[in-house]
């Protein structure tokens, strides 16, 4: 059977190393590594920047964050860049959202264009292209602002209408638990281990898949790509019952740090140490706390993905289904004195990705591991050729290049050599605390195979060695025995910086077809004598043209 669909699962702060496919030692997730075995892992899976929103935006555009411009949560993708949306409905697929995008809509830009947002081109230009069949980015705090999130809650209303009471019960009583005086807020992760006032069947994870199941059945035999996009395991790391006591500190990993780092480190790395979520990620007692019901909101997930993939199978969907399954970047969690993403360490900048493509040319690849270097913005043109599109044709926009060649056990041999991020600090605190202007607070990343190379402006480099290091625990930015390992990343990463990012209108093909367009119209700069172009160039201009 033909492929006809594309789902697209992600999850929201997951670790590439929180699976058992991954060689976690006690989380167990049998149906995330079935698909693994029916699929390819790609072991070395690298986000476009370790933060949700230009992260996503790389995801859903195949660009690189400097090309796209959201570069941070809350920072609009500008009206004109393409989205999976504008890639897949022409090839024939429904392309839908059910969950998080964190997607900021480029209100201005609309305004300036008069396009309507409640137009069908304005909600495609606000939801990343995506048709919104349910849109939840997961985050309905309130705070003496307002809110975080000003739109209607779809999940809330779910909630009121089970009979939890309350404006919000996202808060009330999916993130938090009972407290001895009141409400336990999940903000504060003292709580974290403490049961959900939800019931496990109404909180957010089974939820949002029931409702990705309610859209296969809507959508019939029409061809679709759905994006599932969980919340979780992100934070408020809180968890309904029995998810929150499955796993305690016995099962918690030590954390991959060392005293050197905080010796001399370098200046950003020390500021982020220095955020609030950093130094208290570096306590035992709060990893103890968090990371067994981090694990346990894995675990919940990989229950609901099993159900999801019985539900397909029940219904022939397997047969003809891509599944895709990745994270939008990882965790701390403790480890390098750090809590949350942010920077470039691999707990932080590495996603787990998992890729199974149905077809029977996929088959000599199932169960394989792939370690060369894969960058998320790949997921769009692996989409488009998927869908039977033509994704080289479109390398003037799409910045990655397709997968289909190692899903289907036949590597290119022209494979990248280096992986990109990139960070705009410039709203964190870190920024304040070095005195550094929004338009400095950038981080680039660049690494290959064995070494990963920081560059900060205004700042020395960060350079680790992943085979002499692989905890990435020893900075040797600043050792002089490893300067032409340095040049050499920097020259990757200058080569890297001019590439042609923003001729996004002209095609290859078309820049080709262009040459000499204008001779034949009639322009013919520079010329002395007649003579020296072909007699046909001069026929419009000849006295007697018109006899």
């Amino acid at each position: 059977m033909p492929l006809r669909n594309i789902l697209f699962i992600m999850c929201d702060q997951l670790r590439w190393d929180y699976l058992s496919c991954a060689g976690h030692p006690f989380l167990h997730t049998p149906n995330i590594d079935g698909l693994a075995r029916r699929g390819v892992r790609f072991s070395r899976a690298y986000v476009q920047s370790p933060v949700c929103g230009s992260s996503r935006m790389s995801f859903y555009t195949g660009r690189y964050v400097s090309s796209h411009g959201a570069a941070w949560n809350g920072f609009p993708l500008k009206v004109g860049e393409l989205t999976l949306g504008d890639y897949l409905r022409p090839l024939g697929l429904r392309t839908a959202l059910v969950g998080k995008t964190h997607m900021e809509p480029d209100a201005e830009g609309m305004e300036r264009l008069g396009v309507d947002p409640q137009s069908i081109i304005g909600v495609r230009l606000s939801e990343c292209g995506f048709e919104p069949y349910e849109r939840d980015d997961g985050l309905w705090a309130e705070g003496p602002d307002g809110a975080y999130d000003p739109r209607s809650c779809a999940y809330n209303a779910y909630l009121n209408a089970k009979g939890y009471a309350g404006a919000n019960p996202w808060h009330d009583w999916a993130n938090a638990a009972e407290g001895e005086e009141g409400l336990a807020s999940g903000w504060a992760m003292r709580h974290a281990r403490k049961p959900a006032r939800v019931r496990e069947e109404d909180s957010e994870t089974p939820y949002m898949t029931r409702r990705a199941m309610q859209f296969m059945d809507e959508a019939g035999d029409a061809p679709w790509c759905l994006h599932l996009s969980f919340i979780k395991p992100h934070w408020p790391y809180v968890a309904p019952a029995p998810y929150n006591t499955m796993y305690g500190p016995e099962h918690v990993p030590p954390a991959m740090r060392s005293e050197a780092e905080k010796r001399d480190p370098h200046p950003v790395f020390r500021e982020f140490m220095e955020h609030r979520v950093g130094k208290n990620f570096s306590r035992e007692e709060v990893r103890r706390e968090v990371i067994p019901v981090y694990m346990g909101l894995i675990k919940q997930i990989d229950d609901q993905l099993g159900q999801l993939f019985a539900f397909m199978e029940a219904r022939g969907r397997l047969r003809d289904t891509m599944i895709v399954f990745t994270s939008d970047h990882g965790d701390y969690l403790g480890d390098h004195w750090l809590g949350e993403k942010d920077l470039f360490h691999e707990p932080s900048v590495k996603v787990p990705l998992i890729i199974y493509d149905p077809s029977p040319e996929a088959d000599s690849a199932r169960g394989s591991v792939c370690d060369e270097l894969v960058e998320v913005i790949d997921l769009a043109p692996t989409f488009i050729e998927a869908a039977g599109g033509d994704a080289k044709a479109q390398a003037h926009r799409l910045e990655g290049r397709s997968l289909i060649p190692f899903l289907q056990g036949r590597p290119p041999t022209d494979w990248r050599a280096f992986a990109i991020s990139e960070y705009d600090y410039s709203i964190a605190p870190a920024a304040v605390k070095l005195g550094v202007e929004p338009r400095d607070a950038r981080l680039f990343m660049v690494c290959d195979k064995r070494w990963k190379y920081m560059h900060a402006i205004g700042f020395r480099p960060m350079l680790f060695d992943m085979d002499a290091d692989p905890q990435e625990l020893v900075d040797l930015g600043a050792d002089p025995a490893h300067e032409a390992v340095r040049a050499r990343m920097a020259q990757a990463l200058f080569d890297w910086s001019l590439r042609n990012a923003q001729r996004t209108t002209v095609s290859e093909a078309r820049a080709k077809a262009m040459r000499g367009r204008s001779q034949r119209r009639g322009i013919l700069v520079g010329v002395w004598d007649e003579k020296e172009l072909p007699p046909d160039l001069w026929s419009s201009y000849r006295g007697d043209a018109g006899a």
